[in-house]
């Protein structure tokens, strides 16, 4: 039987090629990492479903986007409805960072004006072939309205936590009001058993972490890392809700 949520979140993982992507997906989903992986092949998908304090469920439904130029035409056919984008480059490939403003530029483009961008910058557990600073990546952060934190895939330092501000975020636009409508070209769909009348009131997550390192996680508190996880590679397939 399946467990109830109060809603469905899409998120999509974007990016250039090699920085990480996939490895974050398969560390939020299955608490675990590869260290060799192919590279992408149009998108990869996965599911977890996180619990806040207060017993509600938040599912999310993330699309791992492949970071090559030739698929670039078909990730973009993702952005259209997604919740959030979690942007990320590779702390020790600063040509990666650089690449970060062609992606956003495209986020701005093709996904709605609603869209919750995090920029990740991962890979910090190689600290030693860093050659992007953090404060580099927050001031980026900052001069364009994004969500900023640095993650490792490999440790798995921080990674629930940026798919956690990415919730926490959608959930106080919620909250707010301006995602009133047909919610679904959000990336926000109702969760089972939840009607629009009764549906639940924006909570504060557990924080699972003391150890982050970003400005934007002062006074969240993050999502619990419990329930369900999936981990799926698939091609080019729809948005499943």
């Amino acid at each position: 039987m399946a467990t109830a949520y109060a809603y469905l979140f899409k998120f999509i993982i974007i990016g250039s090629s090699a920085t990480g992507k996939s490895c974050l997906l398969l560390r939020f989903t299955d608490d675990r990492f590869q260290m060799t992986h192919d590279l992408t092949i149009g998108v990869e998908f996965g599911t977890r479903t996180l619990t806040a304090r207060n017993g509600q469920r938040v599912k999310l439904q993330i699309w791992d986007t492949a970071g090559q130029e030739s698929f670039r035409s078909i990730t973009r056919s993702y952005y259209r409805g997604s919740a959030a984008a979690l942007l990320v480059y590779d702390v020790t490939r600063r040509e990666t960072f650089l690449d970060v403003t062609s992606w956003l530029n495209d986020v701005r483009a093709y996904a709605t004006r609603s869209t919750t961008v995090v920029l990740v910058g991962n890979k910090t557990d190689l600290e030693e072939r860093r050659q992007v600073s953090y404060e580099e990546g927050e001031t980026f952060a900052r001069d364009h309205g994004l969500l900023f934190i640095e993650t490792s895939a490999k440790t798995g330092t921080n990674v629930s936590d940026a798919f956690a501000i990415a919730a926490e975020a959608v959930l106080e636009r919620i909250s707010r009001g301006e995602l009133e409508g047909n919610m679904e070209q959000y990336g926000v769909r109702l969760g089972t058993g939840t009607s629009r009348a009764n549906r639940p009131a924006v909570v504060r997550l557990e924080r699972d972490s003391s150890s982050c390192r970003s400005s934007i996680l002062g006074g969240l508190l993050l999502i619990t890392s419990d329930l369900v996880s999936a981990h799926h590679r698939l091609a080019d397939v729809p948005l499943v809700v």
